[in-house]
């Protein structure tokens, strides 16, 4: 599993980021994914003073992304090569580091051609301030059209992975996404994976006081998934949990990171307390019989 970091710097602070870090890399987690959107830069502000006194720069797999941005509530994305050099750069600087082990494009646009949103990944990798380059959020056609470009040509940089949202309450990607990647040899990196918290079962009751759901950074984000279709998977995943002693989160998880494809599904808690909770998962194993029902349950959404 990797850990996610889109709190960090706003939600998360720095003390509980720091207690985050330390458990995850105790438990033989390496993988710390962020991107530059986050919080504003603050994400990869954090992260930065933690490496190299909380734990070694060496000891993390270090992965950021760039090409969107937030000026308040306004959604701005730019992939131009120009832009995305300029955002690395700007994440460079804020880790504290001289290059990131896994640059990621964070978001498909028209609004730059194709050639010249890769060229920066070449750009990256050929100069030393990535040692992979990688996609996001892009759809089937859009993975699988990026990854050709890339291969079709001697002294391109591939791509290595794409992350996507993958979930027992979102599996659009497994229609073209998951087939794509496979056959183009991209790893994927599933986040929200727990479905924006919402497979925890946290919410069966109503909204706690101290969740995503009633914060106003999340709530939007959240709200989606509290609609009745979801709420029968989330009561499959806890009767599953029940039948085998196991909690909802340990169920949800151990479904994703098990899927035909996945590399490594990305965490995202709040707290430290959260994140051992999650890393227990990794000792789950799902009975074929509770995995394939839990398959049906959930593509009948």
């Amino acid at each position: 599993m990797g850990l996610g970091t889109m709190t960090w710097g706003r939600d998360t602070d720095e003390h509980e980021a720091r207690e985050q870090l330390v458990a995850f890399v105790h438990a033989g987690g390496t993988l710390l994914d962020t991107a530059a959107a986050y919080a504003g830069g603050d994400s990869e502000r954090v992260i930065g003073s933690l490496l190299g006194t909380v734990v070694p720069r060496d000891e993390i797999v270090l992965a950021t992304k760039a090409g969107l941005s937030w000026a308040g509530e306004e959604r701005r994305v730019d992939v131009s090569r120009g832009a995305l050099i300029r955002q690395l750069d700007a994440s460079l600087e804020r880790l504290g580091v001289h290059h990131v082990d896994l640059w990621q494009v964070h978001v498909w646009s028209d609004g730059a051609p194709l050639a010249e949103t890769l060229s920066a990944l070449d750009y990256a990798v050929s100069t030393g301030r990535a040692a992979y380059a990688g996609i996001s959020n892009y759809s089937g056609w859009q993975t699988a059209r990026a990854a050709t470009w890339q291969q079709a040509v001697p002294g391109r940089t591939p791509i290595a992975s794409t992350q996507v949202e993958y979930s027992l309450l979102n599996r659009a990607v497994e229609a073209e996404v998951l087939p794509a990647a496979v056959a183009c040899g991209l790893g994927v990196l599933p986040w929200s994976p727990l479905g924006r918290g919402v497979l925890t079962g946290k919410y069966r009751t109503g909204i706690p006081g101290d969740s995503r759901a009633a914060s106003s950074n999340f709530s939007g984000f959240v709200e989606p998934y509290l609609a009745e279709g979801p709420r029968r998977i989330v009561e499959a995943v806890a009767r599953a949990a029940d039948g085998l002693g196991l909690s909802p989160l340990d169920v949800a998880l151990a479904w994703v990171r098990d899927r035909p494809g996945v590399t490594a599904p990305i965490i995202g808690p709040r707290t430290a307390a959260q994140l051992r909770g999650a890393l227990a998962a990794e000792d789950v194993s799902l009975p074929m019989e509770i995995a394939t029902a839990l398959d049906d349950v959930s593509s009948a959404r």
